[in-house]
């Protein structure tokens, strides 16, 4: 016997709940992938901008990018992980609070549920100081962020700004949903809710962005005072380069018959390899240095050095 065809309203709509599931997934991945290449960029961006090389230029790939995010993303993930450790344990503890005083202020004993309704009442006083407390914080970063012609060049502000915001935004939320559980009758405000916790979002954004920038150029500044530990080049070129950086060495090679390179560069040290070319900075740093751009095809020859450390 043959089997029936299958109905196509069954087939489509399970190709429907395969595609949601695969949707479910493929969606935050992607989101993932584009805050961590997001990331990464702003740290190498600030890296090598250092060294005064546009990262862009280096040719680096989203993989790259997204390879290098873990390094800036450490330290704010870490605090954003111990924040939440001390928001759940203020949760929990506030929550009881709140559940013991509702239920206090129901008691069928008159003088329980007084006690029970002061306790509301004094709750809800804290809540509403929360609330205050974080609209103040928020108006205080939103003065800041209007005041950028101001401030703009002050050495914190891209840092200060959000986290004032951050934290304003999470008093407001977090008082205004105890104010509600204390008070079941107040409407929600779902608008405001919405914008804070947009808000938020964009602040905490902000903040790890400014790390992740700081990050960049921290890992540069500590490269700059261990040039030595990147690896040594010797450069051979057809022409003369005529550097400027103090400390490379260079010297005439000898005329030979097919000989065609002519100058060698020593104390010269790999930054970075891009897509076809190479980054060389100077064995130490000096600020009239600058970094070599050399293409990888035939009009160089490079030799990388062994580590001086015998085995």
């Amino acid at each position: 016997m043959t089997s029936p065809p299958p109905d196509p309203a069954t087939a489509l709509g399970r190709f429907g709940q395969v595609a949601g599931s695969v949707a479910q997934v493929v969606a935050p991945l992607s989101v993932l992938t584009a805050l961590l290449f997001y990331f990464g960029y702003a740290s190498s961006r600030a890296r090598y901008l250092y060294f005064g090389v546009d990262v862009d230029t280096i040719g680096l790939s989203t993989q790259d990018y997204v390879m290098r995010s873990p390094e800036p993303l450490l330290t704010p993930l870490l605090v954003l992980a111990l924040l939440a450790v001390v928001v759940a344990v203020v949760h929990e503890r506030v929550h009881r609070r709140v559940q013991a005083a509702l239920t206090e202020a129901k008691d069928a004993d008159p003088k329980v549920a007084a006690t029970g309704r002061q306790r509301v009442q004094r709750g809800s006083r804290r809540a509403r100081a929360v609330v205050l407390a974080g609209d103040a914080l928020l108006l205080v970063g939103v003065l800041l962020l209007l005041a950028f012609p101001l401030w703009g060049d002050w050495a914190y502000y891209t840092l200060v700004t959000p986290l004032l915001m951050a934290a304003g935004t999470g008093l407001a939320l977090y008082g205004r949903r105890i104010a509600r559980s204390l008070e079941p009758g107040q409407p929600p405000s779902g608008l405001v809710t919405v914008v804070l916790s947009v808000l938020l979002v964009v602040s905490v954004f902000w903040a790890t962005a400014t790390f992740a920038e700081w990050s960049g150029r921290g890992a540069a500044r500590e490269v700059a005072r261990h040039l030595d530990r990147l690896p040594a080049v010797i450069l051979d070129t057809t022409e003369r380069l005529n550097l400027t950086s103090y400390g490379v060495r260079e010297s005439a090679l000898p005329p030979n018959e097919g000989q065609t390179f002519r100058y060698r560069y020593r104390d010269l040290r790999l930054l970075i390899q891009g897509e076809d070319r190479l980054f060389l900075v100077p064995e130490t740093w000096d600020a009239s240095n600058s970094t070599l751009v050399v293409p990888m095809d035939d009009s160089v020859r490079l030799q990388f050095r062994f580590v001086n450390d015998p085995p």
